[in-house]
């Protein structure tokens, strides 16, 4: 029992997915724009209290996987979650409560 080819395209979607948020702080932004919605990098770091470049960083990698989008208005360039789904996998980490220790 294998497979079939539809599934197998579904795991990679789901693997390519995780690959790009597969780190606390992508994590904390997806959780920060799901919740307030559009905001402009400075904003994300203000109040995400994150770094201007290493931020920039995240944010473009998540645009360019499609997990991200982002528009311009003047100077500024404001980023929205475009792959609503990833919610649901903070949500799966908010309920799994996990209980190990990183040191295990």
């Amino acid at each position: 029992m294998g497979n079939t080819l539809v599934e197998q395209e579904e795991l990679e979607k789901a693997a390519f997915v995780l690959k790009t948020i597969a780190h606390p702080t992508r994590l904390a932004i997806i959780d920060y724009l799901s919740k307030e919605g559009r905001k402009k990098v400075s904003e994300i770091c203000n109040d995400l209290k994150l770094e201007q470049s290493l931020t920039s960083h995240h944010l473009n990698t998540m645009k360019l996987k499609g997990v991200l989008g982002s528009a311009r208005e003047g100077k500024n360039m404001y980023y929205f979650l475009k792959l609503h789904e990833v919610t649901q996998i903070l949500s799966c980490i908010d309920n799994c409560k996990l209980s190990f220790s990183i040191n295990d």
